[in-house]
């Protein structure tokens, strides 16, 4: 490929919508924290709404991934990330048991669908008092462990184009074809962009199969490193494996994991 083609690929890839997640307002849309996130101990109320374009909190959503609101809480740094779902009073005020594991800069995202309406994925800064120790982007890698389980991920991330991704689960090194399904999927995948963590659109591929592998088509806007943070579930209980990966213009580099925690 041409220095010229290369560009011109790239235009491409970033001629599309903005991403998700880099606006706390669209389409008359706006997230709205009330309460502050707190650090360390037993989770704290945090409630938040989403004013709609009638200047009043939505009621009305509708379900995608089995759940009225996926709420995602990510540290700037992308060391820490965590997947929530709030409950939501009458009024339109959403609340859930939140508590992060630092003081820093964090960026929440409420993900949703109000009813009639497409899909919006809105954005907001939340700031963890305390002091503030920033951690280096962890290592690319292929493989990433979270308690008794490794993951491995296969399939390389594209700018501007949409790309397979094979996740293999593995317990005590033996595959583990039994995975409960975990919000209308075996497997749920979030991707972020580190810089400004742009919340990329993923979707899994239909399955009958429990495992090991889980397949998800995800769509890089543009070149650099990329946070996978794959949530699975198995013997009742939700585990999440993550990834450092990177979108390189097919010539060869691909992406990958980290060995790095989780939950």
């Amino acid at each position: 490929m041409t220095v010229g083609e290369h560009a011109g690929h790239e235009a491409r890839a970033n001629s599309g919508t903005v991403p998700g997640g880099l606006q706390v307002s669209q389409d008359g849309y706006t997230l709205n924290p009330i309460t502050s996130i707190t650090t360390g101990g037993a989770p704290a109320e945090f409630r938040f709404t989403v004013i709609g374009p009638d200047g009043t909190p939505v009621t009305d959503y509708q379900v995608a991934h089995d759940k009225k609101m996926h709420f995602i809480v990510a540290s700037r740094d992308l060391t820490s990330f965590q997947h929530v779902h709030p409950s939501m009073a009458p009024d339109g005020t959403w609340a859930v048991g939140l508590s992060v594991p630092k003081a820093g800069s964090y960026r929440a995202f409420a993900d949703f669908v109000p009813k009639g309406k497409q899909k919006l994925t809105l954005g907001v800064d939340l700031q963890a008092a305390g002091d503030y120790r920033p951690e280096p982007l962890p290592h690319v890698s292929r493989t990433a462990a979270v308690d008794d389980y490794t993951v491995n991920l296969a399939g390389n991330l594209v700018p501007g184009q949409a790309s397979k991704l094979v996740l293999t689960v593995s317990k005590d090194g033996e595959p583990v074809d039994d995975l409960e399904p975990y919000l209308g999927a075996y497997g749920h995948l979030v991707a972020l962009r580190a810089g400004d963590l742009a919340y990329l659109h993923v979707h899994p591929e239909e399955s009958d199969e429990a495992g090991p592998e889980i397949t998800f088509v995800a769509e890089a806007p543009s070149r650099g490193d990329y946070r996978l943070f794959l949530d699975f579930k198995h013997e009742g209980k939700v585990r999440t494996a993550s990834f450092t990966a990177t979108a390189t213009l097919s010539d060869g580099h691909a992406p990958s994991a980290t060995h790095d925690h989780t939950h």
